[in-house]
């Protein structure tokens, strides 16, 4: 499963690495917004769940993954800028679903209140709009060892928090990748984390007031850092909005059991079915 590769120029600012993921009897196209510190290689089991179902574009952040070597680094990104960057993929790729992971809910959520026209549906999984004591706990503790750029205890943070229901090879590889980042990494995730726990999460609900699609809510049901009950302050702002638990599985769902990734897989793929438009009716 080749993708097509292409390195986009957006808005003259930001050179953003792409994989399409292409099949000739897809009929709908989804894009996948990564999480913090993550890059196209954290959705390889999201991807083979929804391809060849779906056309899947998969993207990295400008500081992060392949689109690291293209980008300077000069200045931190808010979500408002990584909410631009996915409305111009979007549009490139016509792109009509969308799918999110941890904190890029936040970018994607900006994103879906500017109401992008060609979005049909939309799932967030693994995310909150509140702050609760675990992941206040988590973010105050990434902050600091961020700070210092203490590269192990960054690896063991998120494995042991986020990450403790991996299995050990995929605990490996985070712990691999997630101390292996660049400085400007650390310095962009420790901005992020400055920019969530200083965030209004009030005003950031009554910003989606303005989504209007279906949004599908899917949490993990051992995940006690964005816990499924809370993704329920949606249902308010968000009218066409629904929410999973999915069982036996923490933050990182697909990735942490078969059953979880089967479960995840029929969820998702229930969700985005295209909608059978009704018959017109005959008048005689």
């Amino acid at each position: 499963m080749k993708p097509e590769i292409a390195v986009l120029d957006i808005q003259g600012q930001y050179r953003i690495h792409t994989e399409l993921y292409c099949c000739d009897t897809a009929l709908n196209t989804i894009i996948l917004v990564n999480g913090s510190m993550a890059t196209t290689a954290s959705f390889g089991q999201t991807l083979k769940n929804l391809h060849p179902h779906l056309n899947v574009v998969l993207y990295d952040q400008p500081y992060a993954g392949n689109s690291r070597p293209h980008n300077p680094h000069q200045k931190m990104l808010t979500r408002e800028i990584e909410a631009q960057i996915l409305l111009e993929l979007i549009e490139h790729f016509d792109a009509n679903y969308l799918l999110s992971f941890s904190w890029g809910g936040t970018a994607a959520l900006t994103a879906l209140a500017c109401v992008p026209r060609r979005i049909e549906k939309a799932v967030i999984s693994s995310f909150s709009p509140l702050i609760n004591d675990a992941m206040r706990d988590y973010l105050e503790r990434g902050r600091h060892c961020l700070a210092a750029c203490n590269r192990t205890q960054v690896g063991n943070l998120v494995n042991d928090t986020l990450g403790k229901h991996l299995p050990p090879l995929f605990k490996r590889f985070n712990f691999r990748h997630v101390s292996s980042l660049a400085e400007h990494e650390y310095a962009q995730m420790h901005f992020h984390i400055d920019q969530v726990l200083n965030n209004d999460q009030q005003g950031f609900l009554s910003a989606t007031q303005g989504i209007d699609i279906p949004v599908l809510f899917i949490n993990g049901q051992w995940d006690e850092y964005t816990v499924a009950s809370d993704a329920r302050h949606f249902a308010q702002p968000i009218a066409n909005s629904r929410f999973i638990s999915l069982e036996n599985t923490g933050h990182f769902l697909d990735m942490e059991n078969r059953s979880a990734s089967h479960s995840s897989k029929n969820a998702l793929l229930e969700f985005l079915k295209p909608t059978r438009p009704h018959p017109p009716s005959l008048s005689l």
